[in-house]
């Protein structure tokens, strides 16, 4: 694993998100509730950022939303749980050190449910 320094743990709103511009992917960083998730900042439907979207719970699941159409992004499995996305974007490991967030981008991107900080 390869985790990186991507921003201060303060940076990211509660129940908000955090745009993170890496050398080859834009990352969004997120709160909620105090948990900390990193996905794709893409949405696979529209192309466009999640980070423009609400951070809220959708299903019983802890959601990024897309400003553009509605899909919303499961933040532990990056599964869409609601159309018209079909495919997930990706989810990184991440890890809290301090005051600071790191998050593994070398992943392949699958993380499984269980999957937390």
């Amino acid at each position: 694993m390869a985790f990186e320094r991507v921003c201060a743990l303060a940076d990211v709103p509660e129940n908000g998100s955090l745009r993170v511009e890496l050398a080859d992917i834009d990352v969004a960083v997120v709160n909620y509730e105090g948990q900390i998730y990193a996905l794709e900042d893409r949405c696979t439907h529209a192309d466009v950022p999640l980070t423009e979207g609400d951070v809220e719970l959708y299903a019983g699941a802890p959601t990024i939303e897309c400003y553009l159409h509605g899909s919303c992004f499961d933040l532990r499995t990056g599964e869409p749980t609601n159309p018209p996305a079909t495919e997930p974007v990706d989810v990184y490991p991440v890890r809290v050190e301090g005051e600071d967030v790191l998050v593994d981008t070398e992943a392949d991107g699958r993380l499984p449910l269980a999957a937390g900080n």
